[in-house]
């Protein structure tokens, strides 16, 4: 099992299409068995993958959520041990821990245990380790996605933590750029603090902190970036970006190099782009209406015309970023 976080601390960025959607290939197309879990208090994901009638079922309290994990820590009773919260979503091949906007409640006791989590605490750290425990009854999956909201608060700190590797989806403006250096300084900082507490426990209490045997350490990689929402014009047959968004898109690399590829990956040499989406436009609020992936929209779901080609357009694009991010994760393991 592979655990990835698909993470940007702007928000708007195309964060969620994409990872339901490669998270939907790699399964319905290449017959991974995947877990997407909703850390965002938005819950994007879960109201893209599911109906409005199963929506109203899980916070009608009909099913359990993310937000169920944090129960029993709040008590202070330890790591939440009954069946974990998970749905089939039958569209995309998939199963899912579906969000909740509770779970915004939990970023005050995060924030708080993450405090004495730095010095060795081992409650402090419980806590800061609740997605770790959750990863490490998931077994069974071949991948597991984390979405996650567009901030560098606790609870997204707490799944960062867990991870092995992220992807950072991109949107072609300055804005995006700037967050790099932001990601790159705050996981330094919590690497940093993380290892320092992981050695403050083992000094005070002549052992490893572990769960369920296994020693607890630092795992994050970065896996790549998808740059996402240009708009493209064709040369000579071939798609490339409008000169505006050109000259942001060519500065990506070389911030992420210095910024998050030598500092978070063990081969730098890799070719870490996955790919480039351009604006797919009224594909993307169909797929939402429809909620079944870009690539499966038919003419039920409203596709008429010209669509029908940017769908197949869609598979291809999507088939590419599936490649080059299983070569990667097969690269970095």
């Amino acid at each position: 099992m592979n655990s990835i976080t698909v993470f940007n601390n702007k928000g708007g960025v195309g964060k969620t299409t994409l990872l339901c959607n490669l998270a939907g290939f790699l399964a319905k197309t290449y017959g991974k068995k995947v877990l997407i879990v909703d850390a965002d208090p938005q819950c994007n994901a879960t109201t893209y993958l599911f109906s409005e009638q199963k929506i109203v079922e899980i916070y009608e309290g009909k099913h359990g959520s993310i937000s169920d994990l944090f129960i029993p820590l709040a008590k202070g009773r330890g790591f939440h041990s009954g069946k974990l919260p998970k749905l089939k979503c039958p569209a995309f091949k998939l199963d899912v821990i579906p969000g909740d906007p509770k779970l915004a409640l939990r970023e005050d006791l995060l924030a708080t245990d993450w405090q004495v989590a730095q010095n060795g605490d081992a409650r402090g750290l419980q806590t800061t380790m609740v997605f770790l425990e959750l990863l490490h009854r998931c077994k069974e999956y071949d991948l597991v996605f984390f979405d996650l909201g567009p901030s560098l608060g606790a609870i997204n700190r707490a799944v960062l933590i867990a991870s092995e590797f992220f992807v950072l989806p991109m949107s072609s403006d300055i804005f995006s750029l700037q967050a790099i250096e932001n990601i790159g300084i705050s996981l330094k900082h919590w690497k940093k603090a993380l290892n320092a507490g992981l050695q403050r426990h083992t000094d005070e209490h002549d052992e490893e902190f572990n769960i369920d045997g296994e020693a607890v350490d630092w795992k994050l990689q970065f896996l790549g970036y998808v740059t996402q929402q240009y708009t493209a014009k064709s040369v000579r047959g071939v798609r490339q970006p409008v000169s505006a968004y050109d000259r942001i898109i060519k500065k990506i690399p070389g911030t992420i190099k210095t910024k998050l590829i030598e500092a978070f990956s063990r081969d730098p040499d890799l070719a870490f782009e996955l790919g480039q989406i351009p604006n797919l436009h009224s594909l993307i609020p169909l797929s939402q209406l429809g909620h079944v992936p870009i690539f499966s929209l038919k003419g039920e779901h409203g596709v008429v015309g010209a669509h029908f080609a940017k769908v197949r357009e869609s598979e291809e694009l999507f088939r590419s970023i599936a490649d080059a991010f299983l070569q990667n994760l097969e690269n970095l393991k």
